[in-house]
């Protein structure tokens, strides 16, 4: 039976169905009340890996998990991601990967996350116009001065990956992929060669919940959602991935953990796997 934790980095064990935050709303009153609720709630079921970023609210988000959950328990792993310059308004928002930018970005998460060292400090996308080394050398440099304890990648090639991982050590990726959308099958196979944990966003497609027929079949057959098969697939696919679904309704969030125990037949894994994905999109 595949482990229901992994070691992220060699030294962080998580349970591998995480949660995912960029869909917590910030703003004042009842929905962010709810939203800490909802916070709260998935680390009393025992999720120990949140995802969080600089883009989701330009730090709202952050400050958001460190309102609900700080002092953080023990066993709670907060990863953010920086590198995504906030727009001016009426514009989009760009990659900035300047080592002058992602200092202020890291030291500013330290802040709003109320820590003295990130866990899990992730390039929300790598910057074209920067050298990677300089890019990752300055991750590094926040590394060494114990500010941060490792290193992930969001969107990243299998070529891009490899040049990283000559500069610095790459705990994670953090790419799209899903059932229903395997465009990152090469990257997450490297992944898992290399035991680098694979985070994928939007881990259950918009078109799981319309259930094409194979995952509804198999949904029936285990008296699940479609939403909760998509989840076991992943978690089946390889002892790396790491789902981070997301959601700002407490009934959704106890549907998504619940899909943790879910437990594939060889038979139900070799039909899933025949489902075409659905288009790029």
């Amino acid at each position: 039976m595949t482990s229901s934790i992994f070691r992220i980095g060699g030294e962080i064990d998580v349970h591998r169905l995480g949660f995912g935050a960029m869909r917590l709303p910030t703003e004042a009153g009842a929905a962010r009340e709810a939203s800490v609720a909802v916070a709260r709630r998935a680390v009393e079921l025992g999720v120990t890996l949140i995802d969080t970023a600089y883009m989701y609210g330009w730090g709202a988000n952050e400050e958001l998990l460190a309102e609900a959950l700080y002092p953080y328990p023990d066993d709670l792993l907060i990863a953010t991601k920086v590198a995504i310059e906030r727009p001016a308004p009426g514009e989009e928002a760009q990659v900035n990967g300047r080592p002058e930018f992602l200092r202020e970005q890291v030291e500013q998460a330290l802040r709003r996350l109320r820590v003295e060292r990130i866990g899990l400090l992730q390039m929300h996308r790598l910057d074209p116009k920067v050298p990677l080394a300089e890019q990752l050398g300055t991750l590094r440099e926040f590394q060494l001065a114990g500010k941060i304890g490792h290193v992930g990648l969001s969107e990243v090639t299998v070529d891009e990956l490899d040049e990283a991982r000559r500069i610095v050590d790459v705990a994670s990726v953090q790419n799209r992929y899903s059932l229903l959308d395997r465009e990152h099958e090469a990257v997450l196979d490297a992944c898992e060669e290399a035991g680098i944990a694979f985070l994928p966003w939007r881990p259950v497609h918009p078109a799981a919940s319309t259930a094409t027929a194979g995952i509804a079949a198999v949904a029936a057959e285990l008296d699940a959602t479609p939403a909760q098969i998509a989840l076991a697939w992943l978690l089946d696919r390889s002892p790396v991935v790491l789902p981070i679904p997301g959601t700002a309704s407490l009934d959704h969030l106890a549907e998504n953990v619940a899909a943790a125990e879910l437990r594939l037949s060889a038979d139900q894994r070799e039909r899933l796997g025949r489902i075409t994905p659905a288009p790029a999109g």
